[in-house]
Parts: C-alpha cells; structure tokens; sequence
C-alpha cells in the first residue's frame, strides 16, 4: 500500500522538527550562558525546592557572620575596658599599700589620696565607656550614662541586662556584661568573712590591728556575726596590766566557747591565732580596755566605694601608734576589698576571652557549612560544561542536517521537469 503524503504535511513537520531543534538548541544555549541546568522550576521541581533550601540557609548562615562580626566588636571593646580597669585596679592597690607606709606623714598621704582621687575619675571614665552606637558598654540594656559619682563613691544608674546576638543557629552569645556585675558586686573580706575594727578603739587609745583571717574548716563556717571584746585590767607596782578577750555570737547572742576551752576570759598575747567556728585571724598591737572587733559574713560591695574608703583613710589622722593602727585597720579591709574587686574583673576578662574563642570556632563552622552549601547547590543548580558543550554541538549538528534535507525535501516537484 503506498501512502502519500500532501505538501502541507511535509512543510509542517519540517517546520516542526526545525522548531523543535532550534528550541532544544537555544535551551543548552542559554545553560552555557547561565551556568544552569535549570532554566525554570518545571525543569527539576525536586531541585528546585532543595536549592531554595539551601540558599536560604546560606543566607542564615552570612547573616550569622556578621552577627559574630558584631559580637566580637562589642566583645573586644570590653576586653580594651577591662584590661584598663584591671591596670587602674592594681595601680589604686599599689598606691593603697604605699599610703600605709608607717614613715610617710600626713602630708604624703594626703599627696596619694589626690592621686587616688584621678584614678578614681579614670576608673569611672573606663565605667561609662560609649559602645560606638549611642549607648554604653555598662549600662546593660539602657542607653543612660551607666555609674554616675557621689561622695561615698558612685552609683549605678544601669540595669542587670546583658545584650545578646544569635551567633549560631543554635547559639545564642552574650555580648556584654552589666556594669553591676563588674564593677558592684564586688564581694568583701577573704570571701567567706569580714574583720573590722570598731571605729571608737582609737578614741579609746587602742592600737589593736586585726588581719583579714582565713577559713580552717569550711563545713564549720555559720556565717554568723561575732564580736571580740577585750578587757584591760590595769597593772600595779610589779605586777604588769592583763589583756583578756571574750568571743560573742551575736546571732545567737551568746559567749563563743574556744577549742580547747580555756579559762574565759582568755588572755591576749599580740599575734596569737584567734580560731573558733572554722576560721581564724590574728591581732596585733594593744588594744584598749572595752575596744571591740567585729567578724561579719563577706557581701558586697561597689569598687568605688572602696577606693573611697581608701582615699578617706588616707586623708584620716595617722600620727602615732593609735591613729597608725586605725589606718591600717581601714587599709587592710580595702586592700582584701580591692583583691577581691580585681579577681572579680579578671574572672569577667575569662569569660570574655572564653566568648571570643567560641566565636573563632562558629566562624570555621561557618566557613566550612558555607562550602558544603555551595558545593550541594553547585550539585544541583550547575552544569557540566564538557556534557553541555558536547550536546550543544550535536544539536548544531541535528539542526544543520534538518535545515538541509528539508530544503532537499520541499524543492521536490514534478514542474522542475516539465519543460
């Protein structure tokens, strides 16, 4: 059976399979200008959809980038702030100890004391440090002017608020530390307990100075509130004056039996280790009849305020032995405040330090999702140029042997041999 076929049918399939070809030939055309397999989402739905995925991932994880930019801005402008006030801390305890000097005069003292009063100004100054974007290092989440000075020292005028940035997709950093934190809770004495001298003993013509103390046993601490009172019973002719003390409990308001007990009250030798509840200190010198010692719970207490205690020592009255004992019991209480005020800025540095690192290891994680990233969109979204290159020629190749046989085919006619 012979078919025949009309010349309409044949220039219509030839134009059809031209613009088939052509079309196919322009698709891995504009692959090879775009560096894309798929052109349209109908190309690869799947791929498509997963290649979202990724790129809004990507742009989480630059976004996290410059959020650890931001971190480690704020967090290096603090590290500057406290390595300041950790110089400016030592430089005060170095001129506290030298104000204690017994050979210096009043006048010496009072030459610290306004040097003191300059670290002061500058340690405040290091305080209300600005963050560069119209608030303070300090202030917590307040933009105020976070410590503002008043005669027993300076106040805090922030909050207890730390600023934080998502640094992570989990991880979520503090960025700053309230001013509170660092430059108030500030914790007293040896860190379990306080002595103090009562201020009347110099009235009275003591001269009695009290150590800072240890802790012997920390499950026999009580943290009550102790009073050590001591007696003068005054000599005669060839028979000397006898000190005695008596401990009190005054939160349970009772005497404070020794380990062994001794006769009560006991008698006080200067120096001797006084010990009871699991701590003990010693105290120097002589001290007068009805002068009084105090034994209080360490809490805390602004840096500020200590040196000011400092400061007011220094500017107190030191002549003799009476007015040297005063002041030394003022300068060791501030000196143990002051140790304690500089461990506590260089455990924030710590954490600090301990922050930038963290961030040094977020950015290689970064880096390294980031190049995955690239490398599963690459998967899905690029070519294979060599792959891409070759079917481009072979299309070219298709399309120029149509062209041809359908100019071969639709010159056929029976007129071209008639004559």
């Amino acid at each position: 059976m012979i078919m025949r076929i009309s010349t309409k049918t044949i220039f219509d399939h030839g134009k059809s399979q031209l613009s088939s070809l052509q079309t196919n030939m322009s698709k891995i055309q504009q692959q090879l200008a775009t560096g894309r397999k798929n052109l349209a989402p109908s190309d690869d739905p799947i791929a498509t959809a997963r290649a979202l995925e990724i790129t809004q991932s990507q742009s989480v994880n630059t976004q996290l980038v410059t959020n650890r930019q931001n971190a480690r801005s704020s967090l290096s402008q603090e590290e500057v702030a406290l390595a300041s006030t950790t110089s400016l801390l030592q430089d005060i305890k170095t001129l506290a100890v030298n104000g204690g000097n017994g050979s210096m005069t009043n006048q010496d003292r009072e030459m610290i004391a306004v040097e003191l009063e300059a670290r002061m100004s500058d340690l405040l100054g290091v305080a209300n440090t600005a963050d560069g974007a119209g608030g303070y290092l300090f202030s917590g989440y307040k933009d105020s002017v976070p410590f503002a000075k008043t005669s027993t020292g300076a106040i805090y005028q922030g909050d207890q608020g730390e600023r934080s940035l998502q640094v992570g997709s989990t991880r979520t950093l503090a960025i700053s530390d309230s001013g509170s934190s660092i430059f108030e809770n500030n914790i007293t004495g040896n860190g379990t307990f306080k002595t103090g001298a009562d201020p009347a003993n110099a009235t009275r013509g003591g001269s009695g100075i009290i150590s800072p103390g240890s802790v012997t046993n920390a499950n026999a601490i009580t943290d009550h509130q102790y009073e050590i009172n001591f007696s003068v019973t005054p000599g005669s002719p060839g028979i000397p004056a006898v000190t005695t003390y008596t401990v009190t409990d005054l939160t349970l308001g009772q005497p404070v039996p020794p380990n062994p007990v001794p006769p009560d009250p006991i008698p006080y030798k200067s120096g001797e280790t006084i010990a009871f509840d699991g701590l003990q200190f010693e105290i120097h010198g002589n001290p007068a009849d009805l002068d009084k010692f105090t034994v209080n719970p360490s809490d805390k207490k602004s840096v500020f305020e200590t040196v000011q205690d400092v400061i007011n020592a220094l500017r107190s009255d030191a002549t003799g032995e009476v007015g040297q004992a005063k002041l030394n019991n003022l300068l060791n209480s501030a000196n143990a405040n002051l140790d304690n005020a500089i461990d506590n800025v260089l455990s924030v540095r710590a954490s600090v330090g301990a922050r930038l690192k963290e961030m040094d290891y977020l950015d290689s994680a970064g880096e390294d999702l980031n190049i995955q990233y690239a490398s599963t969109l690459s998967d899905l979204q690029d070519i294979d140029t060599i792959t891409a290159i070759s079917n481009f020629t072979q299309q070219q190749i298709s399309l120029e042997a149509a062209q041809k046989s359908y100019k071969t085919l639709t010159s056929l006619s029976l007129f071209n041999f008639i004559g």
